[in-house]
């Protein structure tokens, strides 16, 4: 059977300092840059049994500070284990399921390893894998990749996994949803059975825990921060009732009463979120998405842009932005409510991140309200509700600068139209095949 040391944990006040750590001193600098003196909690409880070469299953809340949890001890390990001049392959191995979290786990590594011997690099799909081959072949200590892109290079002999001494397995709750599962067992079959193996959820099932108990040692740390309430203390969340078709309007006023404030909305898909960023348009307010039709590098300016502050407005999928760490979001808006409540306490944490103070708001409609009362059953609390009399939800849609009869018409006609597409291209198919069978004639 199973044995894993659990450590339930409670956050409290720890008066423990990077300072007393026995971690190299130019992790230390990096970490005193940065202006962090004291460990999260998840640090605090994570960093000793990674030094120890334990494995460890950790349960955080997202905005917690579990990429350093892991990244800080891995450098330390990497950087007293390493020879000088000898290329040795990748010894540390971090599976993202998103381009864009794999790109900020190698941004953290870079950062705090900049004063290390270590090099970090990162692999994804949607750039070409000729200049990730060539920087492989360099010598790469800490490899963080995307399931498929490391699987086309492992196919291809051009990445070898046999010397990996450390395995991560972030955001592993996310990548179960993703389907990621069968190819986290195939991975298996790539890595020496000898390894440390570390494995961070902000969430935990049955199904992740079987498979978290099938990959890490029967005596592995298990770790779990668990608050009474799974959404952080310094995030203020509540919900509004609005109608589907009112949204936008809803949407429209927040943006305008707050100028010049970092705003993330989420909608349920990537055909949302484009219309969305029509009628925003439509009432001059910039914004831009984030989703999986969108190409690798825009997505990446666009991630870029929203970080440093030059978008504002960013609308994003659940896909394309879990596990984002974007500093300084003032509101997350969940303009559709979350299929769980999982998908939940992610959206509302990417405000609110480490001690910055955030707000979020859902606009629920009528047909979402099982939703709300299924994420409240599992939240174990109500959401706080926003009161909103018929005269203030009138006068919201009369603020709007887009009549909204005139929107409803205009999305009735871009409906029709695609409704239409298909028929057209049938059209065409039998025109042409009418074409070939009077030239076969």
């Amino acid at each position: 059977m199973y044995q894993a040391i659990l450590l339930t944990f409670t956050p409290y006040f720890n008066s423990m300092k990077f300072d007393e750590y026995r971690i190299a001193d130019g992790i230390k600098t990096s970490i005193s840059k940065l202006g962090y003196k004291k460990p999260t909690d998840i640090q605090y409880k994570s960093i000793p049994p990674i030094l120890k070469g334990e494995d460890v299953l950790a349960i955080a809340q997202t905005g917690t500070g579990k990429t350093a949890a892991f990244a800080i001890p891995i450098l330390h390990l990497l950087q007293d284990r390493k020879i000088p001049g000898r290329r040795d392959g990748v010894k540390c191995l971090v599976m993202a399921p998103t381009h864009e979290l794999a790109l900020q786990i190698d941004s953290v590594f870079k950062t705090l390893g900049k004063h290390t011997r270590i090099n970090t690099f990162c692999i994804h799909g949607g750039v070409d894998q000729e200049p990730q081959i060539k920087q492989l072949d360099k010598g790469v200590d800490v490899l963080i990749a995307t399931p498929g892109r490391m699987f086309d290079l492992v196919s291809q002999g051009a990445l070898l996994l046999r010397r990996v001494e450390i395995l991560v397995l972030d955001e592993a709750d996310h990548m179960l949803d993703l389907g990621f599962i069968k190819d986290i067992r195939d991975l298996m079959r790539h890595l020496p059975n000898k390894r440390q193996t570390l494995f961070f959820s902000a969430t935990i099932n049955d199904q992740i825990k079987k498979i978290a108990y099938s990959l890490v040692s029967d005596k592995a740390i298990r770790i779990q921060i668990s608050p009474k309430d799974p959404v952080a203390k310094n995030i203020e969340h509540a919900v509004a009732f609005v109608e589907m078709d009112d949204k936008r309007f809803f949407l429209e006023e927040m943006i305008k009463n707050n100028p010049g404030q970092k705003i993330l909305v989420f909608v349920r898909t990537k055909v949302r979120a484009e219309r969305v960023k029509k009628a925003m348009t439509r009432v001059d307010i910039v914004t831009n998405t984030i989703h999986s039709d969108i190409d690798q590098k825009e997505r990446e300016r666009t991630m870029s842009d929203f970080r440093h502050g030059g978008l504002k407005i960013l609308i994003a999928t659940d896909v394309s932005a879990r596990g984002i760490d974007i500093p300084n979001v003032d509101f997350v808006v969940n303009y559709d409510l979350p299929e769980t409540s999982e998908n939940y306490v992610h959206r509302v944490g990417r405000t609110g991140r480490g001690t910055q103070k955030g707000q979020a708001v859902s606009f629920c409609s009528t047909e979402e309200k099982e939703q709300l009362a299924e994420i409240e059953n599992n939240l174990g609390k109500p959401i706080q509700r926003i009161d909103i009399t018929k005269k203030d939800y009138q006068e919201t849609l009369d603020f709007s600068d887009s009549n909204p009869s005139d929107w409803q018409s205009l999305m009735n006609e871009a409906e029709e139209s695609e409704s239409r597409r298909p028929q057209a291209g049938a059209k065409k198919k039998k025109k042409s095949k009418k074409k070939k069978s009077k030239s076969r004639k």
